[in-house]
């Protein structure tokens, strides 16, 4: 994959969204900036997937809520566990991501950090012209993360903090079955709280529920959704 291309040149440029209007709106405004680019759709995780494998494309324009596969509901976490996997087998492919939820890209900090292909960031919120310049920046291979809040501070997320953080939040789990689920000790899965909290400067407070302020603390930084 070519890493510094001009919009005169042929591009393949595959656009992820499970929302067609967005969808559309998007290839839309991107075809008028490429008019020669040959746009491909993909509307979950799986599917995006067996496209890049297949067709090799230089820029990806994804979203990060979206299914996993299909029929079923869309997810920040399902874009997450997308890009890592597709930063992993293609290190030089060029990635926008376009979400309303970039704040959770803090959990891959280190992975786009060791990236070797373009990476921006374009919240939805932001212009058609902003976007475009996103696109750009990421066809000739920069990265462009400022846009997360607190992903160059030093906030280290490790994968198994996470995990807690999972089962504990999204499945409802306590220590004991979260223990069980990840093959540990309860001893361990305290360790890995004890460590979760002094990273998110989460201490004891008369009159507070540690847990309930860990949950608050995860949720705003972008680390559970």
């Amino acid at each position: 994959m070519k890493q510094i291309l001009s919009a005169k040149e042929l591009l393949k440029i595959i656009v992820v969204d499970d929302h067609e209007s967005v969808l559309s709106g998007t290839v839309d405004i991107l075809r008028k900036n490429y008019p020669r680019a040959e746009f491909i759709t993909a509307i979950n995780a799986n599917n995006t997937l067996e496209q890049v494998t297949s067709l090799q494309p230089d820029l990806i324009v994804m979203d990060l809520s979206i299914p996993e596969g299909l029929e079923m509901n869309a997810r920040p976490d399902n874009g997450i566990k997308l890009l890592k996997i597709l930063m992993e087998r293609y290190p030089h492919l060029n990635i926008v991501v376009q979400s309303a939820h970039v704040r959770t890209l803090i959990r891959i900090r280190l992975d786009i950090d060791s990236h070797k292909g373009g990476f921006t960031i374009a919240d939805k919120s932001l212009s058609s012209q902003e976007m475009l310049t996103r696109v750009d920046w990421a066809l000739q291979g920069l990265t462009h993360t400022k846009d997360i809040s607190r992903i160059h501070l030093g906030l280290e997320v490790k994968p198994e903090w996470l995990k807690v953080l999972t089962l504990a939040f999204e499945e409802g789990l306590q220590d004991k079955s979260i223990a069980e689920k990840m093959c540990i000790s309860e001893r361990m899965v305290r360790h890995y709280w004890s460590k979760l909290q002094d990273a998110l400067n989460v201490y004891p407070e008369e009159g507070k529920n540690i847990r309930i302020q860990t949950e608050m603390q995860a949720r705003e930084k972008g680390l559970i959704d």
